[in-house]
């Protein structure tokens, strides 16, 4: 199985109240973006666990996960290195005395990842995602949190070749999230993002909403929201810029 013939699939589980979530399933594919939206204690970190985990009706929502339409194979349940999923949440944190070189030559060793300089191509793609530079030689415990998911982020990409990102409220780790997006839809990722932002979820191609603990609606916009997203990039723009600024310590005298 090729990484561009995998699909993942969602189907039903139950709500806090025990009746069955009304959605038929998710099919989750390389190449997708998806959304995942609701207010906090809605269940949406739960969503991506399940799919992380490959849930079977063993998880306090019931959910299962095919691969491909039948049980996910034993290699992606037990085995690290084979599992085509990688998560990253905003507190991700390597608790290792390691050197970022040494972390990410340990994890090229257990992939057997035999691509030449892997290890600085993933350095360089982390910093193509965070203003904070990262270097060989910092140690893995120092690295700020934008620093920690642009470098982990990278590193699922390049070294492990997860075909299936999960990333739980990244935004809020100081990251340049227009250049994940772009560049995980050029490499043929897919992508779930739980998230606040409105500007990463209307980039998403779908949007699961949550409530209550359980899926209510799978949302596809297109293009109807197309002018919204450009508002909305307009605003996101100029609050990047204006946090840059403060930043570098700049006095606001003026917004723009």
């Amino acid at each position: 199985m090729t990484a561009d013939e995998l699909t993942i699939t969602v189907l039903p589980g139950t709500t806090k109240s025990g009746a069955k979530e009304r959605f038929d399933r998710v099919d989750i594919r390389p190449g997708d973006t998806i959304s995942i939206v609701g207010p906090t204690g809605s269940g949406k970190t739960a969503l991506i666990n399940d799919i992380e985990v490959f849930a079977q009706g063993d998880t306090v929502t019931g959910r299962r996960i095919l691969v491909n339409g039948e049980l996910p194979p034993e290699s992606f349940v037990r085995d690290p290195s084979q599992k085509p999923i990688a998560m990253i949440t905003q507190h991700t944190k390597c608790l290792a005395d390691l050197s970022v070189r040494q972390f990410l030559d340990m994890h090229v060793r257990a992939r057997k990842n035999a691509v030449p300089q892997i290890a600085e191509e993933a350095v360089a793609l982390a910093n193509r995602f965070t203003g904070e530079k990262v270097a060989g030689d910092d140690r893995m415990s120092s690295l700020s949190g934008g620093q920690t998911r642009s470098l982990l982020i990278a590193d699922s990409v390049l070294i492990s070749g997860a075909p299936i990102l999960l990333l739980d409220e990244i935004e809020n780790a100081g990251i340049y999230k227009d250049e994940v997006i772009k560049y995980l839809r050029g490499v043929n990722k897919a992508v779930l993002f739980v998230t606040h932002d409105p500007y990463i979820s209307l980039l998403s191609d779908r949007r699961i909403v949550m409530r209550g603990g359980e899926v209510t609606q799978i949302l596809v916009p297109g293009d109807s929201e197309k002018k919204a997203l450009g508002i909305v990039a307009e605003a996101d723009a100029l609050l990047s810029g204006l946090r840059e600024r403060i930043r570098s310590g700049e006095t606001l005298k003026e917004a723009v």
